[in-house]
């Protein structure tokens, strides 16, 4: 059985209004949050693109680490399925079977993590991350095809909850033990705590 081929997504398109700043380029132990996201992403064998606003400091620091940038269809309803979707459309052009995408803000996911993502994946549509704190429905692995059903809602102007496309399309769930690997970064007093466990 041939390999499947995997692209890798940092999902960096929003606008981090709680946290005060674009949180991919916040840095943590010397490096952008999006650093350690790529490096999970790319550390399991995924060709890695970033999501970003036209025009953001993210979007000049991913071209700059060498990434393709992917920004929203301003026609579709803004929100990440959106970006999500742009990166299923990315990755089926390029001969991609799956897709992993991670949030900008979970640098503590490794590329073991990705990799049993990606292993969970079998024969569903999608599989996404679950601890013991409940889903994180962005880090997940996608076929390809899902951006059909996808599209179905934001064309129709809608933009579902994440959890509720992901139970659509009969996503299955990936157990981690550790919540504290998944946690979002979504103030910059969350990323101060991540700086004193690096410390």
């Amino acid at each position: 059985m041939p390999q499947p081929r995997v692209a890798g997504l940092v999902l960096a398109g929003g606008r981090s209004s709680r946290f005060g700043g674009e949180k991919a380029v916040a840095t943590l132990g010397g490096r952008p949050l999006l650093d350690w996201c790529a490096r999970a992403l790319a550390g399991a064998g995924a060709s890695v693109a970033v999501n970003a606003r036209p025009g953001s400091e993210t979007e000049t620091l991913a071209r700059v680490m060498g990434f393709p940038v992917l920004h929203d269809d301003p026609a579709l309803p803004a929100g990440p399925l959106t970006g999500v979707t742009e990166g299923l459309a990315w990755a089926a052009a390029r001969g991609f079977d799956r897709l992993v995408t991670l949030p900008c803000d979970t640098p503590l996911v490794r590329a073991d993590h990705v990799a049993a993502l990606i292993a969970g994946l079998g024969e569903a549509r999608a599989a996404y991350a679950v601890t013991d704190e409940g889903p994180q429905g962005l880090c997940a692995a996608w076929r390809v095809e899902v951006a059909t059903a996808l599209l179905t809602h934001l064309a129709a102007g809608q933009h579902p909850s994440v959890q509720g496309l992901l139970e659509e399309i009969g996503a299955r769930q990936v157990r981690f033990a550790d919540p504290v690997t998944f946690g979002n970064i979504n103030r910059r007093d969350d990323l101060a705590r991540l700086q004193e466990r690096a410390a």
